[in-house]
């Protein structure tokens, strides 16, 4: 409601619009007139008035129509309507009240009857407008929660999505946009290890399906929170073997150095899990390569089956060089030895010949980390 307040008086007889007109300045309110029904209808849509008095007898149209009508539509706010009347006939009043109106004043009008029921009627109009205003209101929260909550919800199915890829850490770092979108197709070099366990092809052959979930269970348990805890990028298991790379998504200055303590990590852990499974009669260990370069990075796969990969020669490097790895050692390429610099205690093995590379490739098998 407007401050002051807007008021329509509608009468087809001037003396009584002007003392209506004058009362009513007087006690500080804006006033509109009308002279007949038509008009009222017209000032009505036109000022959009706080409170309308209608006279019922009016040419063209009477106060009890214009009431309906005003009443009757939709698009007009809630206005409050006092009709006024010379007649003291119940039937006038009765008539008014069923079309709509709020109340009922009697000619000759009584100024302290006019001001208590006009104040009165504009109370009301403020009570509902304030109820209308918090209801909108309302409906905006309820909206901005529902988008919220969809936010949140399409969050959270990212944040899962990328921990299937990333340490939580580097998956909330994603989300909360300190990094770039991961999944897109990129370039950049990388420290990429590959893991794979010795002798689990006899033991698959002659264990039980439980035992052999059992043993998967334990090295992946184990492994698994060495990769989260140097805040590498799992991205894949295969059955007893896994790759991780560091540098991306999020850029760190001693992705070497990462992977090198993870894979010496890694190799003493499973020093703890052969010997548990050497009294189970299994003979199984780790077989380690790594290396360091440039790869091709982002979604592989099909709609709906999405993988994180790395695609390149540093990828097959390591895959090689990890295969060549006798069980407890951990081979590297010449470009993690170099970047490596006075970390590892390592020594040559040779130029080793693998499949898919042209040359020898010369390698290092790690016996520890020197600080």
């Amino acid at each position: 409601m407007r401050e002051p307040a807007t008021i329509l008086v509608a009468d087809d007889t001037p003396a009584n619009v002007r003392m209506l007109e004058t009362r009513l300045r007087h006690h500080g309110y804006e006033v509109v007139v009308a002279r007949d029904g038509e008009e009222a209808l017209a000032v009505a849509y036109e000022a959009r008035p706080d409170l309308i008095m209608l006279d019922i007898m009016m040419p063209k149209l009477d106060g009890i129509a214009v009431c309906r009508r005003l009443k009757g539509d939709p698009a007009f706010p809630f206005t409050p309507i006092i009709m006024v009347t010379a007649m003291t006939d119940t039937k006038d009043v009765v008539a008014g009240f069923e079309a709509g109106g709020d109340d009922y004043l009697t000619k000759p009008v009584d100024q302290q009857a006019l001001v208590a029921r006009v104040r009165s009627m504009l109370r009301i109009k403020a009570l509902h407008d304030t109820v209308q205003a918090q209801a909108m209101e309302l409906a905006r929260w309820n909206a901005t929660l529902e988008e919220r909550v969809a936010a949140q919800l399409a969050e959270l199915e990212r944040v899962g999505r990328l921990k299937r890829f990333f340490s939580p850490q580097v998956a909330d770092l994603i989300v909360r946009g300190g990094a770039g979108d991961p999944l897109a197709s990129h370039r950049r070099e990388v420290t990429v290890v590959f893991i794979d366990l010795r002798g689990f092809t006899a033991f698959a052959e002659t264990a039980e399906p439980e035992e052999l979930m059992g043993v998967l269970r334990e090295y992946h348990a184990r492994m698994g929170q060495l990769v989260v805890a140097y805040e590498g990028t799992l991205e894949r298991f295969t059955g007893d073997g896994m790759m991780i790379f560091f540098n991306d998504p999020v850029l760190v200055p001693n992705a070497v150095e990462r992977a090198l303590r993870m894979t010496v990590s890694m190799r003493e852990g499973m020093e703890e899990l052969a010997g548990q499974w050497r009294k189970r009669g299994h003979e199984l260990h780790v077989g380690v390569g790594i290396a360091q370069g440039y790869a091709t990075i982002g979604a592989i796969g099909v709609e709906g089956r999405l993988d994180y990969g790395a695609i390149g020669s540093v990828t097959n490097l390591a895959s090689r060089l990890c295969a060549e790895a006798p069980a407890g050692h951990i081979l590297i390429s010449q470009r993690v030895y170099a970047a490596a610099g006075d970390l590892v205690d390592a020594e040559p093995v040779g130029e080793l010949l693998l499949k898919g590379f042209q040359r020898p490739v010369p390698a290092y098998t790690v016996r520890g980390l020197k600080s």
